[in-house]
């Protein structure tokens, strides 16, 4: 399996911003966002919408797309962290051959400050994330206009 990197530099093509946005759609089960929503972090992370960028994580076997990170840089430091995880999406047949881990440790490795995410409480890849580093800190708020 092989993990591909995709940023301002080394920018996604239309086809393939598709596929990663209906790939995340598919495979993000009932916690998942709108693909609206997921398009617009890829094209954040990719700085073709104002922004300080970001960074798509695929990864493939045999060409077949299996996972997909992406991650969204902040700006901030020290009162938040400079990127947040924003998805992260495995094919189900998958699941079981540590590829979120894979993705998590290749996005920690290649990211430079703190990485947080926002997680549904409920969602089973919290067990991952903490496994992987990450710590319960603090209980996000909304208020939805």
């Amino acid at each position: 399996m092989t993990i591909k990197t995709f940023d301002a530099f080394s920018k996604l093509t239309f086809s393939g911003t598709n596929s990663i946005t209906n790939f995340v759609y598919n495979f993000s089960g009932e916690f998942r966002d709108t693909k609206s929503a997921i398009r617009k972090s890829i094209l954040y992370a990719a700085k073709e919408i104002p922004g300080l960028g970001g960074y798509v994580f695929v990864m493939e076997h045999e060409q077949e797309i299996v996972g997909v990170v992406i991650l969204n840089r902040t700006g901030m430091n020290e009162y938040l962290s400079e990127n947040i995880l924003v998805y992260l999406a495995v094919k189900d047949e998958f699941r079981d051959k540590n590829v979120a881990e894979k993705l998590i440790q290749y996005t920690k490795q290649y990211c430079k400050g703190d990485i947080a995410i926002h997680i549904h409480k409920n969602n089973p890849n919290i067990k991952i994330f903490k496994k992987e580093g990450f710590e319960p800190r603090n209980i996000e708020m909304r208020l939805v206009r």
